[in-house]
């Protein structure tokens, strides 16, 4: 950082007003794929998926909880695991706190996982969230949007042994790296009409960036996000282990 070009103030305010013209053209493209990703069409979904929730058995239509809007993400916690994935609970502490926003706008927003209830209700309660958080634990809802494979599909992607960064994360869920990466996050949003659920939206990997706020706090400072290339995520921890790791 030492080594980082030194201006004077006016140097640095012309330097700033560049910069803050890309960042606006950046916003109004932002507001166009806003746009676009509102007027994608619909899918119906028609499987009459059944979950586990601490208010009792649910079907995918109550989820939405008297609203029109439900927006799921797949957090990975898989039956095996003995705790949820670092960096997904990194992302819950990011959306935790907005859920009731979410609500004055029409929108219900939850976790689901295919760890059984209790394993997800415990956690919930050490990690201090709020969230409503669903098992899918005998649903194929995981399976069949694409958020979970059968572990003997990822064993077949590795001739040897896995690599090394998600073999790190499965050591701190209490699993093995195959039964780990048999688990995928991702960000799925369903509509409510006519008394039909319609997918209207997906995405994961870059596309979870959104709802890692972190990310775009560190994107506003010198070092950034300092992950190195390719990114090595395994600096997240759950917000209780950081007093350990420092």
């Amino acid at each position: 950082m030492t080594d980082h070009k030194i201006v004077n103030h006016d140097e640095w305010t012309a330097a700033h007003n560049e910069l803050l013209a890309l960042e606006k053209e950046h916003t109004r493209r932002g507001d166009e794929l806003a746009r676009l990703r509102q007027e994608l069409p619909w899918v119906r979904v028609d499987k009459d998926y059944m979950f586990q929730t601490g208010a009792g058995p649910r079907k995918l239509a109550e989820l939405f909880d008297g609203r029109s809007q439900l927006v799921i993400y797949n957090f990975m916690f898989g039956p095996d695991y003995a705790a949820g994935c670092p960096v997904c609970s990194s992302i819950a502490d990011s959306f935790n706190g907005v859920v009731e926003h979410l609500k004055a706008r029409d929108v219900t927003m939850i976790c689901v996982s295919r760890a059984p209830l209790e394993k997800l209700l415990a956690y919930r309660k050490r990690m201090g969230w709020n969230f409503n958080w669903a098992s899918s634990y005998e649903s194929d809802f995981n399976f069949d949007f694409g958020r979970s494979v059968s572990k003997e599909t990822v064993a077949s992607w590795f001739a040897e042994e896995p690599p090394t960064i998600p073999a790190q994360l499965a050591a701190e869920c209490g699993t093995d790296a195959i039964g780990y990466m048999s688990e995928g996050p991702g960000l799925s949003v369903f509509t409510l009409s006519d008394g039909h659920v319609y997918m209207t939206y997906s995405t994961t990997a870059r596309g979870l960036e959104p709802v890692m706020v972190y990310y775009g706090i560190l994107d506003r400072v010198p070092r950034g996000r300092d992950e190195g290339e390719p990114a090595d995520p395994t600096w997240m921890r759950r917000h209780d282990e950081f007093a350990d790791a420092r």
